[in-house]
C-alpha cells in the first residue's frame, strides 16, 4: 500500500498540473459559457419581441357594427395576465445572460498563469512531504492552501461543464421547443390583434351587408378565443424556459460547487 501511494500521488499531482497548465477544461468551459450566453440573449430578444407585440395589442380595438349597432372588442385585454409575466421573464433572461458572462470571466481568471503557478507550488510543496519524507507530515496550512487553489483553479470550469452536460442531457429539447413557441406566439399575437376597421358605407349598404357584419362579429370572437389559447400556451413555455435557465445558471452549478466544497472538507478532515 505504501509503495502504491508512493507512485500514485506523483501521478495524480502530475495529471492535475498538466490540466492546470494545458487548460483543456478552461477551453471547453469557456465555449459552453459562450454558448449559454448566446442562448440566453436569444431568449431575451424573443421575450422583448413578444412583450412589444403584447403592448401593441393592448392599444388595439376591433370594431364591428352588426345591424348598425357598434360593438368594440379590445384583444389586448386578453393578454393582460401574461404581460407582467413576460416582462419579468425578460428581466430574468437578462440576469441569466449576465450570469453566463460572469461565468466566462471567472473561468478566465482561474485559468490565469498565476493561478496555475500558485497551484503548482502548493501541490509540489505538499507532495514533498508525502512519499519522500514518510516520517514527516505536511503542515495543515499547506494542505488547506493546496485544496483552496484546486477549487480556485478547477471549480468553476467543472461546474460550467457539469451544468452544460445537464442541459444537453435533460433540457436542450425543452429549450428548443419553448424558444420556438415564443417566436410563434409573438407572430400570432401580432396577427390576431390587427385592427379590423369597418368600411365607410352608406345606410343602404349597411342594411344590405347586415349578415356580413354579423359574421364579422363571430370572426372577432374567434380571434379572441385564439388569443386566449395563445396566451395560455405562451405562459406554459415561459415557465418552462424559466425552469431551464434557473437549473443551468443557479441550481446545478450551486449543487456542483457545494459537492466540490464538501469533498474538499472531507479530504481535510482528520483521520481517526
Amino acid at each position: 500500500m505504501r509503495t502504491a501511494s508512493r507512485w500514485l500521488l506523483p501521478l495524480l499531482t502530475g495529471l492535475l498540473l498538466v490540466l492546470a497548465w494545458a487548460g483543456p477544461l478552461d477551453e471547453m468551459a469557456a465555449g459552453q459559457s459562450q454558448a449559454g450566453l448566446k442562448r440566453a440573449l436569444a431568449t431575451f430578444a424573443a421575450a422583448r419581441a413578444l412583450n412589444g407585440a403584447i403592448s401593441v395589442a393592448q392599444g388595439t380595438e376591433v370594431a364591428v357594427e352588426p345591424a348598425g349597432v357598434g360593438v368594440t372588442f379590445a384583444p389586448g385585454q386578453v393578454l393582460d395576465p401574461v404581460n407582467d409575466l413576460v416582462e419579468q421573464f425578460s428581466t430574468l433572461m437578462l440576469t441569466a445572460s449576465v450570469s453566463f458572462g460572469v461565468q466566462g470571466v471567472l473561468v478566465a481568471i482561474g485559468g490565469h498563469w498565476l493561478a496555475s503557478l500558485a497551484l503548482s507550488a502548493a501541490l509540489l510543496g505538499w507532495l514533498a512531504y508525502r512519499p519522500w519524507l514518510p516520517q514527516s507530515a505536511p503542515p495543515p496550512w499547506l494542505a488547506r492552501v493546496a485544496l483552496l487553489l484546486l477549487l480556485v483553479r478547477f471549480a468553476v470550469p467543472l461546474a460550467a461543464l457539469g451544468s452544460d452536460l445537464c442541459f444537453r442531457a435533460f433540457l436542450a429539447d425543452r429549450y428548443a421547443a419553448s424558444q420556438q413557441a415564443l417566436a410563434l406566439g409573438e407572430r400570432e399575437v401580432s396577427e390576431l390583434a390587427q385592427p379590423t376597421e369597418a368600411p365607410a358605407e352608406s345606410m343602404g349598404e349597411r342594411v344590405q351587408r347586415w349578415w356580413a357584419d354579423a359574421r364579422a362579429a363571430v370572426d372577432v370572437e374567434a380571434r379572441l378565443a385564439a388569443l386566449r389559447e395563445t396566451a395560455t400556451r405562451v405562459t406554459e413555455h415561459v415557465v418552462e424556459l424559466i425552469v431551464v435557465f434557473l437549473l443551468q445558471t443557479l441550481i446545478v452549478p450551486t449543487l456542483l460547487l457545494w459537492a466540490l466544497w464538501r469533498a474538499a472538507l472531507g479530504l481535510l478532515a482528520p483521520r481517526g
